[in-house]
C-alpha cells in the first residue's frame, strides 16, 4: 500500500494524492442514498500524460480505479465498490479552445458547468452551453458521460447528442481520441466517421477515462422570456407537449408538479423558455406558442399563467436555484432522484405511479419531465428528500426509489444514471446478447477488469 502511495506521489506530487483517512472517507459517497464505500487512495492529476501514468500503474498492479467529476451523480456511480483509487478529475478543468464559427468548445474533463458559464459570459456573451439543473461545481463531461440534459434539451436533445469528440486513456493507458479530433485539428462533429464515442457514453467509467472533449455553444439572445402553461389533467400533457414542441421555438420545455408552494398542488405546469435576437421576434415566438395551443385555451381546460417579473426571473434561471431549497426540505441535506427517459405518452402514469408512492413511501417529493427534442421522449423525474442524519428517513427514500427503479421499468421507461441495484434491474429486463456484448467490449477495452468494477454488472 505505500509503494503505491509513493508511485502516487511520484506522478503527481505530494499535495493531490491521499491515503488518509479523511479523504477517503470524504470519497467513499455522494448526496444520495447508496452505502459508502471508501478508496485506498484518492489521487488528483493535472494532465493527460499524468491521467495515463497512474491508469499503467493501476493495470499494472490490478487495482480498481474509479473516475469522479464533481461527484453529484447522487445515485453512488463514483464510490469505489471494490476499494482502489479514485481518480478525481477537477484539476484537468481547463477551457482550451472556443470556435465561434463553427460554434463548440474545447474543455478538459473537470471544467465545471459554472466555469464555463461564467467564460462564455465573459468572452463570447454570444453563446452558451445547454446548462443542467445541478450545481455549478458539476463537471460538463461527467454531465454528458451520463447522457444529461439541461436547458437547451428541447433545441438540441440530450447533452451527449451535443458531444462533438472526446479524448480518452483507455485502460490499458493508451490515448484515443474520437470524432474529427482523430484526424483533423478541428472538432467540430462525431460525424462521418465510424462513431466510437458510444464506447464512453452511459457506460458509468467502466471504459475509460475521458480527459477532454468537444461540446456544441448555441446563441445567447439577448432577448428571452418563458411561459407557463398549466393544466390539471395529465392526460392531456403529451399532446400539449407535442405541439409545444413541434412549434420549434422552444429552448426548453419543463413540465413540473409539486405539492408545495400551496397553490400549486394539484396542477400540471408546463414552462416553455424561448429567445429571440429582437423584441418583435420574441412576440412573434409568445404568438406561435399561444396558437400551438390555442384548442386548449378555447375549451378552457388549459391557460397560460401571468408571471410578476421577480417570478419570470426565477423561472428563467439556469440553473434554476429553487432546487436547492428542495434537495434540504427535510433538513440533513440528503437528496436523490430517479431520471426515467421514457416516451411522453407515459406522462400521466407516470404521473399518478409516483404520486402512489411518494405517498405510499411517506416520502417528501417533487415531480417532473425535462422534453427532449421535438418531444422524441422526456427525462420524467421523481425526487425525494431526506434526512442523512436519520436513517429511518434515508431507508424510506432508497425504497421509494427502488420501487420507482422498478415501476418505470415496468412501464417501459429506462432509470438514468442508474445507481448500482437500478442496472441490475436494467440487465433483467435488457436483450442478453445486448448485455453479453457489453461484456465482451469491456474485456476487449480492460483487460484487466480495474475500471470502476462493481458497475454494469449482473
Amino acid at each position: 500500500m505505500e509503494e503505491i502511495y509513493r508511485e502516487l506521489v511520484k506522478i503527481v506530487g505530494e499535495r493531490f494524492v491521499s491515503n488518509q483517512p479523511e479523504e477517503r472517507f470524504l470519497y467513499s459517497r455522494d448526496p444520495g442514498t447508496m452505502e459508502p464505500h471508501a478508496p485506498d487512495w484518492v489521487v488528483m492529476p493535472n494532465t493527460t500524460e499524468e491521467v495515463q501514468k497512474i491508469v499503467r500503474l493501476a493495470n499494472r498492479q490490478k487495482i480498481p480505479l474509479v473516475p469522479m467529476g464533481g461527484g453529484l451523480v447522487l445515485s453512488g456511480l463514483s464510490r469505489p465498490l471494490q476499494g482502489g483509487m479514485v481518480l478525481d478529475m477537477k484539476r484537468m478543468n481547463r477551457i482550451l479552445e472556443v470556435n465561434e464559427a463553427s460554434s463548440y468548445v474545447v474543455v478538459e474533463a473537470g471544467a465545471s458547468q459554472g466555469m464555463l458559464q461564467a467564460y462564455l459570459k465573459k468572452h463570447h456573451p454570444r453563446l452558451k452551453h445547454s446548462i443542467p439543473d445541478a450545481p455549478p461545481i458539476a463537471t460538463i463531461g461527467g454531465n454528458v458521460l451520463i447522457h444529461g440534459s439541461g436547458h437547451l434539451s428541447a433545441a438540441g436533445g440530450f447533452h451527449s447528442e451535443m458531444l462533438n469528440g472526446l479524448e480518452v486513456v483507455l485502460p490499458t493507458g493508451e490515448v484515443a481520441r474520437i470524432g474529427s479530433c482523430s484526424a483533423s485539428p478541428y472538432w467540430f462533429s462525431r460525424s462521418p466517421l465510424p462513431d466510437l464515442a458510444g464506447l464512453f457514453l452511459g457506460w458509468h467509467g467502466t471504459t475509460g477515462v475521458v480527459t477532454k472533449l468537444a461540446i456544441k455553444l448555441f446563441p445567447a439572445r439577448p432577448w428571452n422570456d418563458v411561459g407557463i402553461f398549466v393544466i390539471e389533467d395529465p392526460e392531456l400533457a403529451p399532446d400539449i407537449i407535442r405541439r409545444l414542441a413541434r412549434v420549434q421555438v422552444a429552448e426548453d420545455i419543463l413540465a413540473w408538479m409539486s405539492p408545495k408552494p400551496d397553490w400549486a398542488k394539484g396542477f400540471q405546469m408546463i414552462n416553455i423558455a424561448y429567445g429571440a435576437e429582437t423584441k418583435a421576434e420574441l412576440t412573434l415566438k409568445r404568438d406561435l406558442i399561444r396558437e400551438s395551443v390555442r384548442p386548449y385555451l378555447e375549451r378552457k381546460v388549459g391557460g397560460f399563467m401571468p408571471l410578476p417579473p421577480d417570478m419570470k426571473v426565477r423561472f428563467l434561471e439556469a440553473p434554476q436555484s429553487t432546487l436547492a431549497v428542495f434537495a434540504d426540505v427535510n433538513k440533513g441535506g440528503g437528496f436523490e432522484y430517479v431520471g426515467a427517459i421514457m416516451p411522453v405518452e407515459l406522462f400521466a402514469p407516470a404521473f399518478r405511479k409516483g404520486l402512489e408512492i411518494a405517498e405510499s413511501r411517506k416520502v417528501p417529493y417533487s415531480l417532473g419531465a425535462r422534453i427532449v427534442g421535438l418531444a422524441h421522449c422526456m427525462m420524467f423525474f421523481y425526487a425525494y428528500a431526506f434526512n442523512r442524519a436519520d436513517q429511518a428517513d434515508v431507508r424510506r427514500a432508497q425504497t421509494a426509489l427502488e420501487d420507482t427503479n422498478a415501476m418505470v421499468l415496468e412501464m417501459g421507461g429506462i432509470p438514468w444514471k442508474a445507481e448500482t441495484p437500478a442496472q441490475k434491474q436494467i440487465i433483467k429486463k435488457m436483450d442478453p446478447n445486448t448485455f453479453a456484448l457489453m461484456n465482451r467490449l469491456r474485456a476487449v477495452l480492460d483487460p484487466q477488469g480495474i475500471m470502476n468494477p462493481g458497475n454494469w454488472e449482473a
